[in-house]
């Protein structure tokens, strides 16, 4: 990312929205954005497993909710599933685990905090759905702009 989060709610205010609530980064880029991609979990990630090792990122953001129910959503497995397949970031309203190696991987990963418990429930998610938590609602196709100042949501304003 070239262009600052400062700068961007400078030139454009009114098209934009900001993440009210602090996430921490876990990973070990601290800049990204991308094209969004959403899913809802239901107290399990297997379709998030499924989505990061299946698919091809090219750039793209995963934006995920799991209701900060407390446990992990992401661990070092499916970090490196991301960096393989071109994952620019990850962003949870939720935990992840096993940060001593997330943090060394070359993929952005921001979320509420860190839980070593996992989910085994059998549950189905929902992607593409509109996503709302920290004052945003993250559509999927719209665009996400993370850096040190924070995280804002827009569409393709970099048009």
């Amino acid at each position: 990312m070239t262009v600052s989060t400062a700068d961007l709610c400078d030139r454009y205010k009114d098209k934009i929205q900001v993440l009210e609530k602090p996430l921490i980064s876990y990973g070990e880029v601290r800049e990204f954005s991308g094209k969004i991609v959403t899913i809802k979990l239901n107290k399990n990630n297997h379709e998030l497993v499924k989505m990061l090792r299946d698919e091809k990122g090219r750039g793209k953001v995963a934006v995920v909710d799991n209701g900060k129910d407390f446990y992990a959503v992401v661990g070092d497995t499916l970090m490196g599933f991301a960096y393989k397949n071109g994952w620019a970031g990850i962003v949870i309203n939720g935990f992840v685990r096993d940060t001593k190696v997330t943090k060394t991987i070359p993929v952005g990963l921001l979320a509420v905090g860190t839980c070593p418990r996992k989910s085994f429930e059998e549950n189905k998610a929902l992607r593409g759905v509109d996503l709302e938590f920290g004052g945003v609602i993250f559509k999927e196709g719209d665009y996400i702009y993370v850096d040190k100042d924070g995280v804002i949501v827009a569409d393709n304003i970099l048009k």
